[in-house]
């Protein structure tokens, strides 16, 4: 693979990629809005954010409270702070951790896998509202790109410890 640099790529390449990263931070920005438009706690009084720990025990399987940390890009003390709500409502539950029974794993209940369940059935039924007027062969083209780029940007995280001019760091109108 070629050293990322704008040298090395061609110019249509790099406005097609400065399209796409405009769409994608729109793209951010519309889920932000309807994130916040479900509200910041969901109807049970959980912080709609403890949702992706519920997340991420469901498809990892039970994790330490680093692991979960690590995994979402939070603090600790964020992350035990809601897997503490999670917790309290029934969602998670604190297992002894077989390698070490010092610690402890965090694992969702079966209430928890219900709720989960619901919410992913409510963003399903949103999903498919949006995409209602495309085409069968749309949406599976969509989710095979999507696919796709989440794999490359998994990939091809940026080195941030290359030492590349400040000006080509900063795309403008990102």
């Amino acid at each position: 693979m070629a050293p990322n640099s704008a040298a090395t790529r061609p110019k249509d390449e790099l406005d097609l990629a400065d399209q796409l990263g405009h769409e994608l931070v729109r793209f951010m920005r519309l889920i932000t809005k309807a994130k916040s438009q479900v509200s910041k706690q969901g109807p049970d009084g959980i912080e709609r954010a403890a949702y992706a720990i519920l997340f991420c025990l469901i498809h990892e399987g039970p994790q330490r409270t680093s692991k979960l940390a690590e995994f979402l890009h939070s603090e600790i003390s964020t992350i035990s702070r809601q897997s503490s709500a999670l917790v309290q409502h029934g969602l998670v539950e604190r297992q002894a951790d077989p390698e070490d029974g010092r610690a402890c794993l965090l694992a969702p209940t079966a209430e928890g896998l219900r709720v989960f369940d619901e919410n992913r059935k409510q963003r399903n039924v949103w999903l498919a509202d949006v995409l209602g007027d495309w085409t069968q062969e749309d949406r599976e083209t969509l989710n095979e790109l999507f696919g796709r780029l989440n794999t490359g940007i998994e990939n091809n995280f940026p080195d941030m410890t290359d030492s590349a001019p400040a000006d080509s760091v900063h795309s403008k109108g990102a």
